[in-house]
């Protein structure tokens, strides 16, 4: 390598986004492509890359691992729910659990996972760690997906400030062949198959150099059986739970029934301020009365549909204003929310007023004079 042209670029590489971004980016990615359920990522630290998969609608199961329990300590808390995941819950449910331990110890709760991130993690491993590495990921958690992210040493040249490694907690750091050779070999030993790409370009004219940060992807061969899991299976659990966060989800029937009833309610009132919209506008024509069928702006390509029938046509009778549960149900979030007439009203049973007869939504017309 020309020295003046290493010295040149020393001064002047910069990454955009920085190069964290960018391998969480990769995750990410590769989240989307695979669409895995359960998601491990070992060597955690400060949970950055848990709060961007958490946002991920496949995943139902989020775990993180790390050795040092205070720095996850410090961020666990961005892992929480906040106050709009209960106003609005999601329709999956999302689990969160963040343990204290060694990548080189078997603990059963990292069992069943289809997806298992290691970002730039093995280069911070002792070599009794190291070797142990392979038999705790590949042969007993055994994921569908291994993603392992390293430093490329080939790289080093051209940052500035690096002297020997990038941080001082590294126990070494792989070129390009020696990183292959090992990936290659656990992948041949655990019936996996790999392939090898990274984040961070080198810059024009020095492509061998490779990428800043070197990956290999690890995709099992063949299906887990039941019978090899119990039999490696320890058992007692190593690790310690440090936090745990179970989201609110409209599969819990108690979220469910308050999205459902909340639901309910917005629509038979947009409803009923249409309706009685038209019969003030209306007055005391009788005639146009009785020829009246509701027209509202945000519902109208449903609503046409619906009165046809009598029977689900919003109507008045003395002091109530009366909205059909099948014209309701007849809405797409509605519908959507319950999957059959008979879940709503199986859900909404003595928490809405109904008719005498359960099938309409009731209103008073005294109270709606109140609120004006």
């Amino acid at each position: 390598m020309d020295k003046n042209f290493q010295e040149e670029f020393t001064q002047i590489i910069k990454f955009k986004p920085p190069l964290y971004k960018q391998r969480h980016q990769f995750v990410k990615d590769l989240v989307e492509k695979y669409k895995p359920k359960k998601v491990a990522d070992l060597g955690c630290a400060d949970c950055s890359l848990l709060r961007m998969l958490k946002f991920c609608s496949c995943i139902e199961v989020l775990a993180g691992l790390d050795i040092c329990a205070n720095v996850m300590k410090e961020k666990m808390h961005t892992l929480s729910p906040l106050p709009v995941d209960y106003l609005q819950p999601s329709e999956r449910s999302l689990t969160v659990t963040l343990h204290h331990g060694s990548v080189a110890h078997k603990d059963p709760c990292m069992l069943g996972f289809d997806l298992v991130t290691c970002i730039e993690l093995i280069e911070h491993l002792e070599e009794s760690e190291l070797k142990k590495f392979p038999a705790v990921v590949f042969g007993f958690m055994a994921p569908s997906i291994v993603v392992i992210s390293t430093p490329n040493s080939e790289f080093n040249p051209l940052l500035p400030r690096v002297m020997l490694y990038r941080h001082p907690d590294h126990k070494f750091e792989w070129n390009q062949a020696q990183f292959q050779t090992w990936a290659l070999e656990t992948a041949r030993c655990y019936d996996y198959s790999v392939e090898f790409t990274g984040v961070g370009h080198p810059p024009t004219g020095m492509e061998k150099v490779g990428f800043c940060t070197q990956i290999g992807v690890f995709v099992r061969k063949y299906p887990q059986t039941g019978e090899s899991v119990q039999s490696e299976k320890p058992t007692e659990a190593v690790y310690k739970t440090v936090f745990k966060a179970v989201y609110p989800s409209l599969k819990d029937e108690k979220y469910l029934q308050n999205a459902v009833i909340s639901e309910v309610i917005f629509t038979a009132q947009i409803i009923k301020h249409r309706l009685m919209s038209k019969l003030e506008e209306y007055g005391d024509d009788p005639e146009r009365k009785s020829q009246f069928q509701p027209s509202m702006d945000c519902f109208s390509d449903y609503l046409e549909k619906l009165v046809v029938e009598k029977n689900m046509e919003p109507f008045v009778s003395g002091n109530e204003v009366y909205i059909p549960l099948a014209t309701i149900f007849s809405f797409p979030k509605v519908n959507r929310l319950c999957g059959t007439f008979e879940k709503l009203c199986k859900l909404i049973a003595g928490k809405v007023t109904l008719s005498s007869d359960g099938s309409a939504v009731m209103f008073s017309i005294e109270h709606e004079n109140e609120e004006n």
